[in-house]
């Protein structure tokens, strides 16, 4: 199965996985890159997985629906009215790719924060025993970040941010925007001593420069360098607190963090 990242504005990511024949595409909120990759791989559309509803993840599903040959899935729990598969928690489905050697499967999480009804789709050996699944995870977790707060509060993200954290260290965390330098340098204010975020922010520098992605992540590395899977850390809650948090619990300690990344620059 091959994974690939296609540019869109913005600094979006919008990810596809083909089998060589078909091919799923994870948030289309572009449908141009999209049909220029099918056109110049020579696949069919097979699948479409929709995390949440703004338009930067949706913007390209009504070019896209007539070369759709397969199942449109998107949160039941987001405000869609498209006609689709509708997900939620828990579900687990087959990954609609014919030519697989080995069937995955999709297993759906529900991971409210940035939206009220967002989810993540988690894509793996359909028997459950593949020690390094795919992660989409459209705007909840970022590579050494989360998503703003839009609609849900801090408890929902933080434990949404734990159902993520919870997955296997290689899990590849394939999410939908290209910050990574950015939350680096929030991470650095945050944690000034952490050598695992200099490391990190020095690497994806260079990527940068070099016209690279730093994407995508694992779930190991972003538990080392990303401060919102970190909120019990004592360095992250002294500098939440100097930030304004109210307590040290984990909620408090993210909700400081978010407000200072809202405004930090």
């Amino acid at each position: 199965m091959n994974l690939a990242a296609l540019p869109a504005f913005d600094d979006n990511c919008i990810w596809m996985l083909d089998d060589g024949r078909a091919a799923v595409v994870v948030d289309p909120g572009d449908a141009l890159p999209v049909l220029d990759a099918l056109r110049q791989r020579g696949l069919w559309l097979a699948g479409i997985l929709v995390t949440h509803h703004h338009r930067d993840h949706v913007g390209g599903l009504d070019a896209l629906r007539p070369h759709l040959r397969g199942p449109l899935y998107m949160p039941a729990r987001e405000p869609l009215n498209e006609p689709c598969a509708a997900v939620s928690q828990g579900d687990v489905l087959p990954l609609p790719l014919p030519g697989l050697a080995r069937p995955h499967g999709l297993r759906v999480l529900d991971v409210p924060g940035h939206t009220a009804g967002h989810v993540a789709y988690v894509v793996g050996h359909a028997d459950g025993a593949d020690p390094a699944p795919l992660l989409f995870c459209g705007d909840t977790l970022f590579s050494a970040g989360c998503g703003r707060l839009f609609e849900g509060t801090p408890q929902q993200m933080h434990d949404s941010l734990q159902s993520l954290a919870a997955l296997p260290d290689a899990t590849k965390v394939c999410c939908a925007h290209e910050y990574t330098v950015s939350n680096l340098r929030f991470a650095c204010a945050v944690e000034p001593d952490n050598p695992d975020i200099a490391a990190a922010l020095d690497d994806a520098q260079r990527r940068r420069e070099q016209g690279q992605l730093t994407l995508p992540s694992t779930i190991g590395r972003e538990r080392a360098i990303n401060p919102f899977l970190r909120c019990g850390q004592p360095a992250v809650i002294a500098a939440a607190r100097a930030q304004g948090a109210t307590d040290d619990s984990a909620p408090a300690v993210l909700a400081a963090l978010r407000t200072w990344k809202n405004r930090f620059r």
